[in-house]
């Protein structure tokens, strides 16, 4: 994507390559093209930047500003473009277990949640199984267990096709949602740590088919099965 910016405080030829310069170091800028007699800059961006990142990496002499776009629209279509893939996967996975319902006199919620828990823990091994390694050497950058016991991020993709099965078959309710609970306790310690940090990292939820950067729809998403598995704990106790 191609935006035009303001840029104001450029006097002569070194500013536009300063300007150029700090803009170009910005992750995800590919393309910048800066005039001093036109107070612009014209940036190729990967993917949305918000203009406070843009404004932080200048020096405090340049100020940059919206010229022709709309940054409220164009973040948050930057955000939907990158949350895409886990968006749909959540979007399928639920569908199908509301569908499995209809089979039902009525709805029972612990069933779907079942369900759905069973699509999730099969689709996200299965993206993580397509590069075991890859995301191994992803997971074990954020995750407080695998940092101390490596071997930990090749078990995690295998422990949760074992919680898939689990959760398909109706497996001993009570062990395979306590191990759940146990064990996305653990894998949410390590990510909100990071995103409290402010780590720019990339989550390895989706193995690393997908370039998804760690933040808060990573905690919403072990917060979830958190919750689930809680919750049919506590109906089963």
């Amino acid at each position: 994507m191609v935006h035009t910016y303001q840029v104001t405080g450029m006097t002569c030829s070194s500013c536009e390559a300063k300007v150029k310069s700090a803009l170009l170091a910005v992750e995800n800028i590919t393309n910048v093209e800066v005039s001093k007699n036109e107070n612009s800059a014209i940036i190729t961006m990967d993917k949305h930047i918000a203009l406070s990142y843009l404004q932080k990496a200048l020096p405090e002499k340049y100020q940059i500003s919206v010229l022709h776009h709309n940054e409220l629209a164009e973040q948050t279509m930057g955000w939907l473009a990158t949350y895409k893939p886990i968006l749909l996967i959540f979007f399928y996975i639920t569908v199908n277990a509301v569908l499995v319902q209809l089979a039902n006199d009525r709805f029972d919620t612990m069933q779907w949640m079942r369900h759905f828990m069973a699509g999730f823990f099969l689709v996200f091994s299965f993206f993580k199984m397509l590069n075991l390694n890859g995301f191994a050497e992803s997971y074990v950058m954020y995750d407080v267990l695998a940092k101390r016991i490596p071997i930990w991020a090749y078990a995690y993709t295998f422990v949760e096709l074992g919680l898939a099965i689990a959760y398909t078959v109706n497996f001993n309710p009570f062990i395979t949602n306590l191990t759940t609970l146990i064990v996305m306790s653990i894998s949410i310690i390590g990510v909100l740590q990071s995103v409290l940090n402010k780590r720019k990292i990339q989550c390895a939820c989706l193995g690393v088919v997908f370039n998804l950067p760690m933040s808060t729809v990573t905690i919403i998403e072990d917060a979830l099965m958190i919750v689930m598995s809680a919750s049919m704990l506590f109906v089963l106790i």
